[in-house]
């Protein structure tokens, strides 16, 4: 709920909102009614353009932040007493994300752990900054720290491309090449390609919604879909050109279409591991942090 009502506050409307979190804009108007009824109390003051909370939205707001803080510290408290032979680490991740990054150091880590298990907490990455925040994960694998929040502690790795996906169908398209050499295509004409986009990973749509601005383009999007794989892949059927990072763009089914690496000085990602700046770490938490680290370069 917390996360449901700062995201109605941030944008103070119902639909951008429910896009921001990944549902629907009817379940989230529910979900938000069914709370006011079951308080007997409006929790929005709906009266003015700009949405914000009630008093009684205020006194409620509170009673969330303060509940999770204790089911947090109550979590800590507890942990001291369960499967002492075994630390437990719930690592906050965005599924698209981790299928790319997870096995690059979690394999050799847990071979030289097996006392910890990790728990994958698989969401986008505005919901596992606030769990994070809010101590419900001891970290958060994510990538290009910029906008991260400041009370959160960094380390960064790398950097990947970002490839375009050319389709067959496309005036771009050579069908004697499946890479086409650095510099071929002119970038304007390449963003004025209808473009398929993925709308899961903020930091990724954040990067080529600059890069548009950059050339002050008005993109001709055809479609947007919740999962980069899934862009990825409708581009690569014809359905327009995609920009997405290497390691997603060599995952999709083989048929023709062309790379075409961007140039990494307009656009590129950088990843890291984001734990509580207050956090005593343990042994096993800074070997993580190192294993982490120790991922090399991602790009071509």
């Amino acid at each position: 709920m917390l996360q449901y009502l700062d995201a109605l506050l941030k944008h103070s409307n119902f639909t951008k909102a429910a896009k921001d979190l990944y549902i629907s804009q009817p379940y989230l108007t529910q979900t938000i009614k069914r709370i006011e009824q079951e308080l007997g109390v409006a929790i929005i003051d709906r009266q003015n353009q700009q949405l914000h909370l009630s008093e009684a939205g205020k006194i409620y707001y509170r009673y969330l932040e303060k509940q999770n803080a204790e089911n947090a510290a109550l979590s800590q408290q507890l942990a001291r007493y369960t499967q002492t032979d075994q630390k437990i680490l719930k690592l906050g991740v965005l599924s698209s994300l981790g299928s790319f990054l997870l096995p690059l150091f979690l394999p050799k880590f847990l071979t030289n752990h097996p006392h910890v298990k990790i728990v994958l907490v698989e969401n986008p990455p505005a919901i596992n900054e606030k769990l994070i925040i809010n101590g419900e994960l001891d970290f958060w694998l994510g990538q290009n720290p910029e906008t991260v929040d400041p009370t959160l502690q960094l380390k960064t790795v790398g950097t990947e491309d970002y490839l375009a996906v050319i389709p067959d169908n496309s005036k771009l398209y050579d069908e004697k090449k499946q890479q086409l050499p650095d510099g071929s295509i002119p970038i304007k004409m390449l963003l004025h390609e209808p473009l398929v986009l993925s709308t899961t990973d903020s930091a990724i749509r954040h990067q080529v919604d600059a890069l548009l601005s950059k050339y002050k383009i008005t993109p001709n999007i055809i479609i947007e879909s919740q999962n980069i794989v899934t862009a990825a892949e409708l581009a690569a059927h014809g359905m327009g050109i995609t920009i997405v990072p290497a390691s997603v763009a060599k995952k999709i089914t083989p048929g023709n279409y062309n790379f075409y690496y961007l140039p990494n000085h307009l656009i590129s990602l950088r990843y890291f591991i984001a734990f509580q700046r207050i956090r005593t770490l343990s042994a096993p938490e800074k070997e993580l942090i190192q294993a982490f680290s120790a991922i090399k370069n991602t790009t071509k």
